[in-house]
């Protein structure tokens, strides 16, 4: 499976969900999360130019002519996303497109939207590249790593299976 921006975030967020999606062990077209925030995607897309963009194996949310966007409902796991954000900067840099990395947090029941901005350096391209290739050594296992589970696997979609 061809590293994509989903696969990072996983990554950072929990080696097991990472595991279980790069072997395509989908459990998050039940997920009522996931549904809310694919749904919340489509309608801003709905509303904005050049919004879901499809660029080799990764989906952008929107690309500007100063900004790559990433948008999502919460921000639970910053870290993640900032990864996910920053893979995303990182391929368009190598196709010769060089964007400021601005993540938008929609978090329902408030008014406030929470904005963050990242740029793409020398440092973090050299970590992304250690991660894809720990991403793909983690995917060639042939089992997943065992769960560890916290209060903040309650909301993934995954869970009930971990929890088996």
């Amino acid at each position: 499976m061809a590293i994509n921006g989903t696969l990072v975030n996983y990554y950072i967020h929990c080696k097991r969900q990472c595991w279980l999606h790069g072997n395509r062990i989908n459990l998050e077209d039940d997920s009522e999360r996931v549904k809310i925030g694919k749904a919340l995607h489509e309608a801003r897309a709905d509303k904005k130019k050049n919004a879901e963009i499809a660029i080799d194996n990764i989906k952008i949310d929107q690309l500007t002519p100063k900004y790559l966007i990433e948008v999502k409902k919460s921000d639970a796991d910053y870290d993640a996303v900032k990864w996910q954000l920053l893979y995303y900067l990182k391929v368009l840099k190598e196709k010769g497109i060089e964007r400021i990395g601005k993540i938008e947090f929609i978090e329902k029941n408030k008014s406030d939207r929470k904005i963050f901005y990242e740029t793409l350096t020398i440092e973090a391209e050299e970590q992304l590249q250690i991660m894809e290739e720990a991403i793909e050594t983690l995917i060639l296992q042939k089992k997943p790593p065992e769960p560890k589970i916290t209060k903040q696997c309650r909301a993934c979609a995954y869970y009930g299976y971990c929890k088996i």
